[in-house]
């Protein structure tokens, strides 16, 4: 599973989103942020934002859920600390 990263914009060049995978297993770093416990993950979850990758809509095909802006935020954070923004 992944967290699909916002960002509406409408003049975009490639139809890509940009997403963060989620894990099962902490190394508790600050690449990571743990995720709240939802119906459509089974296990505790970790987004790692060390392997964000990008993916064209046409493969985005099974939507679960979604998370909290406070979460995604906290994603947002760790990605701003692993590029040093």
């Amino acid at each position: 599973p992944v967290v699909i990263m916002p960002r509406e914009d409408p003049q975009a060049q490639r139809a890509l989103a940009l997403f963060v995978p989620l894990t099962k297993q902490s190394r508790a770093s600050q690449y990571e942020v743990t995720m709240p416990r939802v119906p459509w993950l089974q296990l505790q979850s970790y987004a790692n934002v060390q392997a964000i990758g990008s993916a064209g809509f046409h493969e985005l095909n099974d939507r679960r859920g979604c998370f909290d802006a406070a979460t995604i935020q906290k994603i947002k954070d760790a990605i701003h600390f692993a590029f040093d923004l």
